[in-house]
């Protein structure tokens, strides 16, 4: 004979007063009977953020749900979408933007992380085949010229460009940046992980969606890979939920819950962080055996890493910073 038991689900009846996220492992979650079921996959079609009843973690999960509303405080967005790396937050980022044959071509600024120059490559251009483009700066400075230039001949779906460089820390007038590419009716994606939220906020300024390796700053304790896609729109939400789900970028519900504890320190870190690297970068700038110290503002006279207008009122001090010896 054959007997069916329901999950065994422990219901809490009081107040736990917790100060932290529940973790919740499940991979599937109990759905008690058809009319929940049905009602349960209804709602999926619509691809909410926080759904009514949860489905299957690589859908959505509890606590990563939890970790990414903390995130949508720290960035002021209305919604965020955790994934298992930096490099998956690009995907889940651009891929939202591919429409078949009907896909328009994509500009990136070159001077970006070098994985990303490698997925550009690797993934768009040699297994999509996608019409991809690059503005290149010139000797380290961004010519806003023939950026307008590329903008109009192109006419490309989205801008792709880092607010800091990384490694070399060129840092990106982001107003002219963002006035241009809405002058050509351009998305703007801006990878702000080594910007991060403390020092600004893209979406307020007017980016389509920003993404973070939450690997780095987020993180900080070197434990975990993480990336997360941030934005406003709901229709892109839904697309790139839809795309998070069917290319299984997904955060596991345990990173989710060491990420979310270690959200909680991130201004202290950060701020501690910036300040160490201001007094090295001022300690190097006066060393005999130092040639060149690379830091994104405050010591350097070099025109590329002079502050544009809206990081004047935010970034006086950076967690980076570069350093070459004198030979000899």
């Amino acid at each position: 004979m054959l007997r069916l038991y329901e999950s065994n689900i422990l219901t809490m009846k009081k107040n736990i007063n917790a100060s932290h996220t529940p973790l919740y492992r499940e991979a599937g979650f109990n759905l008690k009977d058809s009319k929940t079921t049905q009602e349960a996959f209804a709602e999926e079609l619509d691809h909410p953020h926080e759904p009514e009843n949860y489905i299957y973690s690589r859908y959505r999960n509890p606590t990563t749900v939890a970790i990414e509303q903390q995130i949508m405080e720290l960035e002021g967005c209305k919604w965020a979408l955790l994934v298992e790396t930096g490099m998956a937050a690009i995907d889940v980022a651009v891929s939202v933007f591919q429409k078949g044959k009907d896909t328009r071509p994509w500009l990136f600024f070159h001077e970006i992380y070098g994985g990303t120059n490698s997925f550009i490559d690797t993934v768009l251009i040699k297994r999509r085949n996608l019409d991809v483009h690059r503005f290149y700066a010139n000797d380290g400075l961004y010519d806003f010229e023939e950026l307008e230039r590329m903008l109009k001949e192109i006419q490309p779906e989205f801008l792709y460009f880092e607010a800091v460089s990384n490694p070399m820390l060129i840092v990106a007038d982001v107003k002219r940046i963002m006035e241009l590419a809405k002058q050509y009716d351009c998305k703007i994606i801006v990878d702000n992980t080594f910007g991060t939220p403390y020092l600004w906020k893209p979406l307020v300024d007017g980016a389509d969606l920003v993404i973070h390796s939450a690997t780095k700053y987020m993180s900080g304790h070197g434990n975990i890979t993480a990336g997360v896609i941030c934005g406003k729109d709901e229709e892109l939400m839904k697309e790139a939920i839809e795309y998070r789900k069917w290319a299984g970028h997904f955060l596991s519900p345990d990173d989710a819950y060491r990420l979310g504890t270690q959200l909680k320190s991130f201004n202290l870190r950060f701020k501690q962080h910036c300040d160490n690297a201001l007094a090295l970068a001022e300690f190097l700038q006066n060393h005999p055996k130092i040639e060149e110290v690379l830091y994104p503002v405050g010591i350097s006279p070099n025109p590329k890493r002079s502050c544009c207008p809206v990081w004047r009122q935010r970034l006086w001090w950076h967690g980076h910073l570069r350093h070459q010896r004198r030979i000899g």
